[in-house]
């Protein structure tokens, strides 16, 4: 153990850095170890991995000393940020600084950082196609992340770029399982079209994660892009209708329509699916499966993921 290489994994506990945890774990050859990274180290997921005989610090991304402290003597690292608990862009490009001076504090080899597209590279703000969302975005959860590239870049931390897709998670945790309508039928409401969405089980993406950390420093500098497949509306409603056992339809919206739901980040989202939609070539074609599946030869297709998680899906 005194010879492997730490990987100190943000988010450890939560679905990406659960991934990548397991990953190491259940590879009895591999080069590496892990030190998990958590807020809290009392929770039932944190004395899960300690019993596993993972090494368990605690960390917070809002606290640069305590992220020094945890890479510290690091080899690398797997770095996400947590939009979706406070849903501010400034705060996330804050938390992304942290964790580049960190690494770069630390001198870790190699980081991976879990980003996605700043779209305002394709929609720009006087672009009114889409509205602009708190006066500097088009989708703040994509921009922001996409904006925090450069601080890596710009501190000299050697870094990979893993752009993340679509949860098939979302169906249980995210609110967008099916949900029966007026007329009693069950439907996923999505405004993607005829558009094909490239998405991917989000465990999946900490084990792509592990596949670009055996590579050595084959990925520094790069952008690689992780889906399981790419499947539209009437597809993702099939599969659903097979693992249920119970009829599921796509209900395609226009994407202002889904802006006007009254849920937090309606807006966002609705810009999301958007520009899905208008830039498709560009943003599947950052996705190919075929490079995850090189990854994680044991990628989780939609129809995989269901037959392991069908019964966690709630039914509205």
């Amino acid at each position: 153990m005194a010879d492997k290489k730490v990987i100190a994994v943000v988010g450890a506990t939560g679905a990406q850095g659960g991934g990548l945890v397991r990953a190491i774990l259940g590879d009895p050859n591999s080069e590496f170890t892990v030190r998990a990274l958590t807020r809290n180290t009392d929770t039932e997921k944190a004395r899960k991995l300690a019993e596993l005989g993972t090494e368990v610090v605690k960390a917070d991304v809002d606290d640069v000393a305590s992220l020094k402290r945890a890479f510290k003597g690091a080899y690398g690292a797997y770095l996400v940020t947590f939009f979706w608990e406070h849903m501010n862009p400034e705060t996330e490009k804050t938390q992304a600084r942290n964790l580049a001076t960190a690494a770069k504090d630390a001198g870790l080899k190699h980081v991976i950082w879990s980003t996605l597209e700043d779209t305002r590279k394709w929609v720009p703000l006087d672009d009114n196609r889409m509205p602009t969302l708190m006066d500097n975005y088009k989708v703040p959860h994509f921009d922001a992340k996409g904006e925090a590239d450069k601080i890596f870049s710009e501190i000299g931390v050697p870094t990979t770029f893993l752009l993340t897709s679509f949860y098939w998670d979302n169906f249980i945790h995210f609110g967008m399982g099916p949900k029966k309508g007026p007329d009693g039928r069950l439907a996923i409401t999505l405004p993607l079209g005829d558009t094909k969405m490239p998405a991917i089980a989000a465990e999946d993406i900490g084990r792509c994660a592990y596949g670009i950390f055996k590579k050595g420093t084959h990925y520094i500098g790069q952008t690689v892009g992780v889906s399981g497949e790419h499947l539209d509306g009437n597809q993702i409603a099939k599969a659903l209708s097979v693992a249920l056992g119970k009829d599921v339809y796509y209900n395609s919206v226009p994407p202002d329509v889904y802006r006007s739901f009254d849920f937090p980040g309606a807006d966002d989202l609705g810009n999301m699916f958007q520009f899905w939609q208008d830039f498709e070539t560009d943003y599947r074609g950052a996705r190919d499966p075929k490079v995850a599946r090189e990854l994680n030869p044991q990628i989780q297709t939609l129809d995989t993921w269901l037959s392991r998680n069908k019964t966690r899906i709630p039914i509205e």
